[in-house]
């Protein structure tokens, strides 16, 4: 498959870029905003801004709400607000929770001007096909980052125009956590049939839609359709498979397995940052993340972890660290969405609607290739409990057990969370001053 590669954006596409401040851009004095996306050349460079910025918000500060909120990792450097995370106890002024925002923020304006512009592009160069692709992988990466804003913010600013001004988007109270998740689904129905039906690990396409749309109706509660969306990705086994075994689709510079349905791609000029937190020093990281005991127990236990042990390894001072990051230089993947996730997804979509067997035959696809003994039947309770153990320990690496605890209404427990208001995150505090609209989560 053809890797997505970051085309270098242009000095015109300045505009396309959200500054520190809240949706805080280039006044448009300073360039024409009518010569930035004017033919197919600047159309595909713009998409390729909109995803260099997916790439940069979803990258270590998004991760590491994602792992350190959970209970797989602990943080061993010394910065006190990383360790917020792991507290739940996040102030407003945390640097991660701003960066992640106006992160954000950034990549929606980015797709906002694709989505403004590109429709009106007069160019015989650029087929009705080509148009509709960028198009249709704007809305996707639109999609992604409402659904990301909603899970982690609850409430947030909807903008679907894009900002030419320092005051344009300002003064726009947060929609409801609903309304954010609808105008994600809204973009995936907008992209979904503008996108072809095609196979691309590293580009959005029809079939990365459908993904996203069973994680989203998973989130909703909506189990039927999240089960139905993920018939589409399992069915297909001829481009999506479970590898074998676990670490076969990142072990030995691994790429775009079969495995994988949407993934970012590094290269050795645009390298990933997450190698560095994992790796130890005496592989030229700083092992700031770490798996911890807990973790480390289950990941060795031969009937929990099977061979997903090889997603920790120790270091010369017998330490234990997470070795899904690994390559040197650090041109790793980073997996956004995995065959595996669709069979769990479908497991618990199936279990919730009362077909156990189904759930189970899911379930077990996913132990069986990482070695270990299938499940036997069950009740729903502990069939639920199951997959949710399962996730834990597959996606550990990756940012998805708190949301899981979140979305369960289980992180009370789990976690011991006794302030629920925690669940979501604070509004970052240089936000609310500079835009007196936005009001603050209950508890912060």
């Amino acid at each position: 498959m053809k890797a997505f590669k970051h085309t270098t954006v242009l000095a015109f596409l300045l505009l396309l870029t959200s500054c520190d401040q809240f949706l805080d851009v280039q006044p448009k004095a300073s360039i024409s905003d009518q010569q930035t996306i004017v033919d197919k050349a600047s159309s595909e460079t713009a998409l390729n801004g909109a995803y260099d910025s997916f790439r940069s918000y979803y990258s270590v500060n998004l991760q590491s709400i994602g792992y350190l909120s959970g209970d797989n990792i602990q943080w061993t450097g010394s910065q006190s607000q990383v360790q917020e995370f792991i507290n739940h106890r996040v102030n407003a002024e945390n640097p991660t929770v701003s960066s992640v925002w106006t992160g954000i923020y950034s990549m929606l304006n980015r797709a906002n001007h694709v989505l403004d512009k590109v429709p009106a592009v007069q160019d015989p160069s650029l087929s009705e096909a080509q148009r509709n692709k960028i198009i249709g992988e704007a809305y996707f990466l639109r999609a992604f980052a409402y659904f990301d804003l909603a899970r982690i913010w609850g409430g947030a600013p909807i903008i679907t125009k894009p900002t030419l001004t320092p005051q344009d988007n300002r003064g726009i109270a947060r929609s409801s956590q609903e309304e954010v998740y609808a105008q994600a689904l809204a973009d995936l129905n907008a992209a979904e049939p503008l996108l072809a039906e095609t196979t691309d690990r590293f580009r959005a396409t029809r079939k990365t839609v459908w993904a996203l749309k069973s994680r989203f109706y998973l989130y909703q509660k909506d189990y039927v359709k999240a089960a139905e969306y993920a018939d589409k990705i399992i069915a297909d086994a001829g481009n999506y498979q479970l590898v074998k075994p676990y670490n076969a689709f990142f072990a030995n510079d691994a790429r775009g397995t079969t495995e994988s349905v949407f993934e970012i791609f590094y290269n050795i000029n645009e390298t990933n940052s997450h190698r560095g937190q994992w790796q130890p020093q005496e592989k030229g990281g700083t092992r700031q993340w770490a798996p911890n005991d807990a973790f480390v127990a289950l990941a060795n236990d031969p009937k929990v972890g099977g061979n997903r042990s090889a997603l920790v390894a120790k270091d010369n001072q017998g330490r234990w660290y997470g070795n899904l990051y690994y390559r040197s230089p650090a041109t790793d993947p980073t997996f956004v969405i995995r065959i595996a996730e669709l069979y769990l997804i479908r497991a618990e979509a199936r279990a919730q609607t009362g077909n156990l067997t189904g759930a189970l035959a899911d379930l077990n696809a996913v132990r069986e290739r990482a070695g270990i003994a299938k499940l036997t039947a069950a009740n729903k309770a502990a069939l639920l409990l199951a997959i949710e153990n399962e996730r834990r320990i597959e996606f550990a690496l990756e940012p998805d057990r708190w949301f899981d605890l979140v979305r369960t209404g289980r992180a009370t427990q789990v976690l011991n969370i006794t302030d629920e208001s925690k669940l979501l995150l604070p509004v970052p505090a240089e936000q609310l001053l500079i835009d007196k609209a936005l009001k603050q989560n209950p508890g912060y």
